[in-house]
């Protein structure tokens, strides 16, 4: 990482350089990507999976040649991209079917790129844009704080003053994930007083960012691999040149549907692991598990509508109509619901050799209950089916 981007300053973000742009070389067609995305997750994903659970790590390499395959791009709105959020969420079901903690960073990141390419902030589009669609840069998400915040649950925990060629922040964040040092992610500061008192800007800080500090105060039971940090603002400087929407209002709603049904490639794998967990104790457990309510064909049939309907909701992501949000809403809530489902009768199935230490059942619980909390959370995508007079 060059120091110019490293600083964060208000110099302009760099160009690409010769062999970072590796997004145009990796669109092949989408059967190709999720066939190197499987090879990846096999090869080098798998045999780390028992470390990044018990140990924290974060597969980094892992994340970095999925990227070089093509997992981050097609769902672009951008050259390079092809506004296919299908096989953006399948590479992610590949991952999560193995392991949630890989699937959620590669949301944070698939996530960062849909920010930057719905922004009208062309220039990012040219320089950050590219790096992060190839997986050259890594970066996250910081919008739990300001999601619960325009659904009327928390208040803005960033403040932003404008400043001469650009903004200051104050403020923290509890948990930003996918990041780190030489990471990108995005923030939303709502502005305290003035003039433009009230009026909230999106925009992009990094982790080594002057005035801004990264600390890792707290150990989950799950997703310990996530290279997840608190975010501390000290009069951090934003320079104009990384302000993705000012102010927000046309933006987010633009870009909510996307970030939500990006979330479906999480809930996707973890159910797909699931099912496959339960098929591999019916030979020596059948004659007791059949006696279970719930079945892996049961689940297989659920996940299949589930999916048929998160595929129609993809294709078209900017309908800003209350009426497709709402099924956005359900479909987010029910991929999280099938998801704990599934976890806990994969559990019910392989019994105890699910509930020692290293038993892949009692690891895919845990991990489980993070697709009914993290944001939108279960009661909250509730409580917003509830604000538009719908019901769950």
């Amino acid at each position: 990482m060059s120091a110019d981007l490293a600083l964060a300053t208000a110099a302009p973000l760099r160009q690409p350089q010769p062999g970072t742009d590796r997004a145009a070389s990796a669109l092949t067609d989408p059967a190709a990507i999720l066939a190197q995305v499987d090879a990846i997750t096999a090869r080098d994903l798998v045999p780390l999976v028992r470390a990044i659970d018990a140990e924290g790590l974060y597969p980094e390499d892992v994340m970095r040649a999925y990227g070089a395959a093509g997992a981050y791009v097609r769902h672009l709105p951008a050259p390079g991209g092809v506004m296919d959020l299908d096989t953006t969420i399948a590479a992610m079901t590949r991952a999560g079917r193995e392991c949630l903690s890989t699937a959620f960073c590669m949301w944070c990141q698939s996530a960062l790129g849909w920010y930057i390419y719905n922004s009208d902030n062309t220039e990012l589009h040219e320089t950050l844009g590219p790096q992060v669609a190839s997986g050259a840069v890594l970066g996250g998400t910081g919008l739990s704080n300001p999601m619960k915040t325009l659904f009327g649950i928390e208040t803005m925990k960033l403040k932003a003053t404008p400043v001469d060629g650009g903004f200051t922040l104050r403020g923290s964040l509890p948990w930003v994930s996918n990041i780190g040092p030489d990471a990108w992610f995005a923030v939303i500061a709502e502005i305290p007083e003035g003039a433009r008192a009230g009026q909230r800007v999106m925009m992009l800080l990094h982790g080594s960012g002057a005035g801004v500090k990264l600390a890792a105060n707290d150990h989950f039971v799950a997703l310990e691999g996530t290279r997840t940090f608190s975010v501390q603002c000290r009069d951090a400087f934003v320079p104009a040149a990384q302000v993705l929407a000012d102010p927000i209002n046309a933006y987010v709603p633009k870009i909510r549907a996307g970030f939500i049904l990006l979330q479906s490639g999480m809930a996707f794998g973890m159910i797909e692991g699931c099912i496959a967990l339960m098929e591999q104790v019916r030979g020596p457990l059948g004659h007791v598990n059949q006696h279970l309510p719930d079945q892996p064909e049961h689940f297989a049939e659920k996940l299949a509508a589930l999916k048929a309907e998160v595929g129609a909701l993809t294709k078209t992501p900017y309908d800003l109509s209350d009426a497709y949000f709402a099924r956005v809403i359900r479909a987010r809530l029910a991929a999280g619901d099938l998801a704990v489902n599934a976890a806990h009768n994969a559990m019910l199935h392989c019994g105890a050799r699910g509930y020692v230490t290293h038993g892949a059942a009692q690891r895919r619980l845990r991990e489980s209950y993070f697709c009914a909390i993290v944001t939108p959370a279960t009661k909250q995508l509730r409580k917003m089916l509830a604000d538009m007079g719908e019901t769950a």
